[in-house]
């Protein structure tokens, strides 16, 4: 693979854009695709540096996975909704499929590296089903065992952006098993559940397995039932249209993303962000990474 050396787009925080590099100046992110052996797995790799001025930030949930690890210190704090109840973690960790949101403290985001998995797509990875971390974070070393406690030393040690993403990509090709069983099933169904509120049953149907088996396979690779997964999906992109418009006809948005009204559209975001899309578009600015809203602002 190659790795070649380009400045970030502090502008597009949320896209993986296929290059890596060092990081300068203020709230810059850099991304980079995976090599082919990583790719059916992980979405990018990326880099974030430097804290923004707000002291903490909303994560909303995605239906993902990710490996974060703090370069400058060996913590993380995650706090509830609410940012009250405060969990501790080593300074590398696993984030499971959330189905809220939650808090992080900006300054411990300061300087980190990470991986972002696609839906399903940490399963083989893990050791572990998929759902045994919703709704949580877990420490690398606990679900890895000691050896995973060194990565983060190993991060520490080199000085460019580009070895820390062939670092990581090196971990995790180690870490690779073979693919469950089901796995073909549940990549299948997820071209399906994009937010539209497809038939569970019909896509059951489809790939030749019962209701049940599929809902019990689905959510143990992807960590969330196939129903929230859809749920989730469609409240991503009714977050990624009212981010991305100036203009907004909430009824219409409603309708577009595949709600019944625009009560049901404030419901679901209630649900994911426990805030109305006005308020995030309002919170949530260019710079920070996908997904991210400023609390307190």
């Amino acid at each position: 693979m190659q790795n070649s050396q380009a400045s970030s787009t502090p502008g597009e925080p949320g896209r993986a854009n296929g290059q890596s590099g060092i990081l300068e100046g203020p709230m810059q992110f850099v991304s980079r695709t995976p090599c082919s052996t990583l790719a059916p797995f992980v979405d990018y790799i990326w880099a974030l540096q430097d804290a923004p001025a707000h002291a903490r930030e909303g994560i909303v949930p995605s239906g993902t996975f990710e490996l974060v690890v703090n370069l400058q210190e060996d913590r993380f704090r995650i706090y509830d909704a609410n940012a009250r109840g405060c969990r501790r973690f080593s300074g590398a960790m696993i984030s499971g499929t959330y189905t809220k949101p939650f808090v992080i403290d900006t300054r411990e985001h300061a300087s980190i590296v990470g991986v972002h998995f696609r839906p399903g797509g940490a399963h083989p990875f893990l050791g572990v089903p998929a759902s045994e971390l919703t709704d949580a974070h877990v420490d690398v070393s606990a679900l890895w065992g000691r050896p995973a406690g060194e990565l983060r030393e190993r991060l520490c040690a080199v000085s460019t952006t580009a070895e820390r993403f062939d670092v990581l990509e090196a971990y995790l090709r180690m870490r690779l098993r073979r693919a469950p069983a089901g796995e073909a099933a549940v990549s299948a169904a997820l071209e399906h559940l994009s937010g539209a509120g497809r038939s569970i049953a019909l896509i059951a149907r489809d790939l030749g397995m019962s209701h049940r088996r599929f809902i019990e396979v689905f959510t143990r690779q992807v960590g969330l039932t196939p129903k929230r997964f859809d749920r989730i999906q469609r409240f991503q992109r009714a977050l990624s249209v009212t981010l991305a418009s100036k203009q907004r006809n909430w009824t219409e948005l409603a309708l577009d993303c595949g709600y019944y009204d625009h009560p049901h559209l404030l419901r679901e975001f209630g649900t994911f962000a426990t805030s109305t899309p006005a308020e995030l578009a309002r919170r949530q600015s260019h710079e920070m990474k996908a997904n991210h809203v400023a609390v307190g602002r």
